[in-house]
């Protein structure tokens, strides 16, 4: 068998292979290689033994790839028809009678860990048409920079998020050492909110990953956070909090009970205080 590397798209064999990873470092001890893995699909980090891991074929991960392809642009083809072609439309259009009506939706500031997420985060809202700035930014980093990005950017909408694993699973829930990197999501929501008490912009934010620290995100300020139930949450979840956010009017106050159906795994993955919506309306 080859050795395993770093950049390898792997599985766990002792979990049945059903998650797929790159392998983004491998920690050398005395007594064994421990393997520090970023799922491909979920936004889940985790470590694991040399001994545990099985590389993946080419075919397996091109159907993967296609599953998760197939699924951001089937949500894109059902969101336009659940808006209406002529309702979706953004900007502003002449009538008949000669008024003229004014779409804007919310602006979207999306920090994501991973690179390869942040080009399928950045392909889902250009092709809804919506305006948003998506960051590839390591989580360890966010904490640091999110201040001076919402000065230069100025979003309604803060998405944060990238991977997170519990280290020990199904116990110390309310440890937050417990967490790869629920620390710096938490971090990077109370920078937000500082920026967002000196302008009072009445930001929304979603933050979290799989298996984050969902009650100190949301003490920490956020209005959506994962996950509740410790599971993993997909990928298109943050994407659709946000989507949701910049497409409802801001006179709407809208909760995640609006929201859960159309989450894979509904309010087990994301939960939250809910927020106003960012769209505007006007006619002139």
């Amino acid at each position: 068998m080859s050795k395993i590397k770093k950049g390898d798209i792997v599985a766990r064999k002792s979990y049945g292979k059903d998650i797929i990873f790159v392998v983004k470092n491998i920690i050398k001890t005395e007594q064994e290689e421990i393997v520090i893995l970023k799922g491909i699909i979920d936004r889940i980090e985790a470590d694991s033994k040399m001994q545990d891991l099985e590389i993946i074929d080419k075919k397996r991960m091109k159907e993967k790839m296609e599953t998760l392809h197939y699924k951001m642009d089937r949500r894109i083809v059902q969101t336009k028809q659940n808006r209406g072609e002529e309702e979706y439309k953004i900007g502003i259009f002449s009538h008949s009678h000669g008024n003229k009506e004014k779409i804007v939706t919310g602006k979207i500031l999306h920090l994501d860990g991973d690179k390869k997420y942040s080009q399928k985060s950045y392909y889902y809202y250009k092709k809804l048409g919506l305006n948003a700035i998506v960051k590839n930014i390591p989580e360890y980093r966010q904490p640091k920079v999110v201040y001076h990005l919402l000065q230069i950017y100025n979003p309604d909408i803060l998405v944060i998020t990238g991977h997170d694993g519990m280290i020990k699973r199904g116990t110390d829930y309310h440890n937050l050492y417990n967490y790869r990197n629920s620390k710096y999501f938490i971090q990077t929501v109370k920078e937000a909110r500082r920026y967002d008490q000196e302008t009072n912009n009445q930001l929304v934010i979603f933050a979290g990953a799989c298996q984050s620290y969902f009650e100190a995100i949301i003490s920490a300020g956020a209005n959506f956070a994962s996950s509740p139930a410790r599971i993993l949450i997909d990928f298109l979840d943050p994407l659709v909090i946000a989507e949701k956010i910049a497409l409802t009017d801001k006179y709407k106050y809208i909760t995640i009970d609006d929201i859960a159906k159309e989450l894979r795994d509904g309010k087990k993955g994301v939960s939250g205080i809910g927020a106003n919506g960012k769209m505007i309306q006007e006619q002139y």
